[in-house]
């Protein structure tokens, strides 16, 4: 177990892509989760389920057919916040057209699906898989899942906050830029009409209306018409 968290804890989180932060994380949980074959990550985004990191091909297909299905022990694991192990998939009752299809279409036969710790914006599940009957029947392997789960939740909340300051930063730009065109406008007014700074506003928020066109754009459109 201490290997595990140690190897968890030395996983890169700044200036690296979410997808490849995920990529190591997953492959830590495939070597170092007792039973686990196979392992992946599902993430839920406007209740859409993808995965989003796997190590192993066994671990993608058996969530891709979750996905066809609506439902599934990752899917679930992950919209309700709770654990769900699968010891043996021959005797399993609760998904029964998915555990149906997995049987015929892969060796998975025992799995174990972790719930992310809940960050507020995203949701999703560490899911694990074993080609052998109760893989994940011992508290080990439900220790080592939750601590796993523990890291991706922090890297998936970091990535979310990192696109967060982005997007503001964008948003500020813009909203420069606009402020700044505006300003430009009413000084083409002011001195081509004789008004004064509240006056030409009210010219451009006017004419915004009347033409159904944004503030910015009208302003644009006199100071590039002054430009000309």
């Amino acid at each position: 177990m201490e290997t595990l968290l140690r190897e968890l804890s030395r996983v890169a989180l700044v200036g690296r892509s979410l997808t490849d932060v995920l990529t190591d994380v997953v492959t830590i949980a495939a070597r170092g989760i007792p039973g686990a074959e196979a392992a992946s990550i599902t993430l839920l985004r406007n209740d859409r389920a993808f995965t989003a990191a796997h190590h192993g091909a066994m671990a993608l297909a058996a969530d891709e057919l979750q996905y066809e299905h609506g439902y599934g022990p990752c899917m679930d694991a992950g919209r309700g916040g709770v654990l769900l192990r699968v010891d043996d998939m021959r005797t399993e009752q609760r998904w029964p057209d998915y555990v149906a299809h997995l049987l015929d279409t892969s060796p998975v036969r025992s799995s174990l699906s972790v719930p992310l710790p809940y960050q507020g914006s995203t949701i999703g599940a560490l899911n694990n898989y074993s080609t052998e009957p109760g893989a994940f029947a011992s508290p080990e392997s439900i220790q080592a899942g939750t601590d796993v789960a523990d890291a991706i939740a922090v890297a998936v909340a970091n990535a979310d906050a990192h696109a967060q300051l982005h997007d503001q930063a964008h948003n500020m730009r813009i909203a420069m830029e606009s402020r700044a065109v505006i300003e430009q406008a009413k000084g083409v007014l002011m001195a081509q009409r004789h008004v004064d700074a509240e006056q030409s506003f009210e010219i451009l928020r006017e004419a915004s209306q009347r033409y159904n066109r944004k503030l910015r754009d009208i302003a644009q459109g006199i100071v590039d018409g002054t430009r000309r």
